[in-house]
């Protein structure tokens, strides 16, 4: 049996209005990646395979993590402002506050997966590339880390669980940073295994370090 771990980066820049500013880890978010790579280690977890995206975020947490990945843009994050402001300007729903993403997010998803908006990609280029490198990494007998975002994480289980818009949107929403997502590959199966999990930061002294964004 083989395994995909998918790992969200670290608490970015939450503060951001745009992709560019966004895209580094905040001291607390090298952190969280710190304390990760520790588990990892701690539990004897070996990789015969890591890979990373190519944003600052996927890198950064990947160091943080005394990791050495390949570089894969497969794995880079949608570009939620730009998909943001295209459902503002075509359907009038602001970008909101944090606290607004409950609502926002299934519009957005919904849009784009009809195509009444686009940001950087398709709805379906995007969901190709996840799939095509989920199904690449898909190998009995092999262990793959991917260090990632939720929205990569998000569309593999979409892919996994046969999840429609708006069920998508609902398991991205409580994607914690640095969370740990597990599939098992048995065949030509991705079975889900394990889904946000965070062992690294279940203590007391690090309950502060519980973030989602």
């Amino acid at each position: 049996m083989g395994e995909i771990v998918l790992v969200r980066h670290g608490q970015a820049n939450s503060h951001a209005d745009n992709e560019v500013d966004y895209d580094r880890l905040s001291d607390l978010g090298h952190v969280q990646a710190r304390w990760l790579g520790e588990w990892f280690r701690q539990q004897g977890m070996t990789f015969d395979h890591v890979l990373c995206g190519t944003l600052r975020r996927h890198v950064e947490t990947a160091r943080a993590m005394e990791l050495d990945p390949v570089r894969d843009s497969r794995l880079n994050e949608m570009d939620y402002f730009n998909l943001g402001q295209a459902l503002s300007e075509t359907h009038g729903v602001p970008m909101p506050d944090a606290d607004g993403f409950p609502e926002h997010m299934p519009q957005v998803m919904r849009a784009w997966h009809a195509a009444e908006i686009q940001g950087d990609e398709s709805f379906a280029a995007f969901e190709a590339r996840i799939v095509d490198i989920l199904t690449e990494a898909a190998t009995e007998g092999r262990r793959t880390l991917c260090v990632t975002s939720a929205g990569v994480i998000g569309m593999a289980l979409r892919h996994v669980l046969d999840l429609d818009p708006h069920r998508l949107s609902m398991v991205l929403l409580p994607i914690r940073n640095t969370s740990v997502h597990q599939f098992h590959i048995r065949r030509d199966q991705m079975i889900m295994s394990g889904f946000n999990a965070v062992p690294h930061l279940e203590r007391a002294d690090r309950k502060h370090a519980l973030t989602h964004y």
